[in-house]
């Protein structure tokens, strides 16, 4: 009995890293788009996020072993391989991109909270990232992250189960939606834009920096399993309530989602306020575990990338991460949402930075002198080798979106 409560208490521990890239990459966007593709084609998408979800487990259980079997950041290991130059692209390129999408973060925590509590965004905007700042302060950082990432996720998670069991959701068409891969009409903007957000390299690249954070902390913990699965699957099981709850809703009732407060007041006539009040709880958490996830990505990266450190007790890499939360809050502030010249900045230089990121991961991850032990298993290679083809591709599509059917660009 002993030993299996061990075991547990063991495994429990493990999680904090997984549950923190699961709960960063759920953010306001994510229920957006799950929300549009539940409302728009029912369940008929639900075989993507199996897909996405699968691809994703294995580049952060990638990342994993990385920040398991170096002693030194993946940027150290990635200066030594190729050079300072690949290193530094990696760490501005993530910070750029982290920025950019930043002030939607903030945007999405104050629309929950000023429909909770109907009032203005812009105040809570303001409050929450100065608590996100406050935060970082403490004297060591990380488990205060671990224990808030986990917190946000049991309220996403009580927030969007509760709203699954008032939809009455349809068994057997979810099990068709999960087994009969199909792509309906029209769905291909928001296949891509489900995929590369749920499948996301940055995030699954931070998670080797999470486990040295972890281990730094606690070196103890340096010879245990960490668990990167659960924490993913968790983030599989929000997007996929996500979808089943608005096409049960939503779709029968033809209400189209724009933005995921959309979602919470078309709940409304259904269920009444205290319903759409629950699902903007979830909206609050995954806008606010963004808001500090992100931002700590973004920080991190770059105080790596200009040789400042990477672990949370250093105070540049704070204030980085702080940098990171100011200039998305004051976007948020001065427009109101992400503006439309941000969002293609964005998109730009992720088109580069991702696929760049997931191929020197795999690189590393199958460099036996730096791994050792942990090196890529040949069923990993054959699977991540199929996740990098995935990337690639949407890179191709993206730059064809962007930089030609792009009013910007014309």
């Amino acid at each position: 009995m002993e030993k299996s409560t061990s075991g547990v208490l063991r495994w429990l521990r493990s999680l904090g890293p997984g549950m923190i890239t699961a709960a960063l990459v759920f953010g306001p966007s994510k229920l957006t788009i799950t929300s549009k593709m539940g409302a728009l084609y029912g369940y008929s998408l639900l075989w993507l996020v199996v897909a996405a979800i699968f691809f994703m487990a294995i580049f952060t259980g990638m990342a994993t072993r990385i920040g398991g079997a170096t002693e030194q950041s993946l940027l150290a290991t990635v200066r030594g391989k190729w050079g300072n130059w690949a290193g530094v692209a990696m760490g501005i390129g993530v910070f750029l991109v982290a920025t950019s999408f930043q002030a939607g973060n903030s945007v999405g925590v104050g629309v929950a909270a000023g429909e909770l509590f109907h009032t203005s965004n812009i105040p809570w905007i303001i409050f929450f990232n100065l608590l996100a700042i406050c935060l970082l302060f403490f004297r060591s950082f990380y488990p205060v992250l671990e224990k808030t990432m986990i917190f946000l996720i049991v309220i996403m998670l009580f927030s969007f189960i509760t709203t699954f069991f008032n939809a009455s959701p349809d068994a057997a068409e979810m099990v068709k939606g999960v087994v009969t891969p199909q792509i309906p009409a029209g769905s291909t903007g928001l296949i891509i834009a489900f995929t590369a957000s749920c499948f996301s390299i940055v995030g699954a690249l931070y998670q080797a920096y999470l486990i040295q954070e972890r281990i730094r902390v606690n070196p103890a913990l340096k010879y245990e399993k960490n668990d990167s699965t659960t924490g993913i699957i968790l983030l599989g099981v929000m997007c996929f309530i996500v979808i089943v709850c608005a096409a049960a809703i939503l779709k029968p009732k033809g209400i189209q989602v724009n933005s995921a407060s959309d979602m919470a007041k078309a709940l409304e006539p259904l269920f009444g306020s205290n319903a759409s009040a629950v699902f903007l709880i979830g909206l609050f958490g995954a806008a606010f575990s963004s808001v500090i996830g992100n931002a700590s990505v973004g920080g991190t990266l770059l105080g790596d990338a200009l040789g400042l450190g990477s672990n949370f007790s250093s105070k540049q890499v704070r204030y980085l991460v702080a940098l990171v939360m100011v200039i998305g809050a004051s976007i948020a502030v001065r427009f109101g949402k992400l503006p439309l010249e941000l969002i293609v900045f964005a998109q730009s230089v992720t088109i580069f930075v991702v696929p760049f990121i997931g191929t020197v991961m795999y690189l590393v991850a199958n460099d036996k002198k730096i791994m050792g032990d942990k090196v890529n298993s040949t069923f990993v290679k054959i699977a991540a080798g199929l996740g990098l083809i995935i990337i690639f591709s949407l890179a191709v599509v993206n730059s064809k979106e962007i930089f030609f059917n792009n009013p910007l660009f014309k």
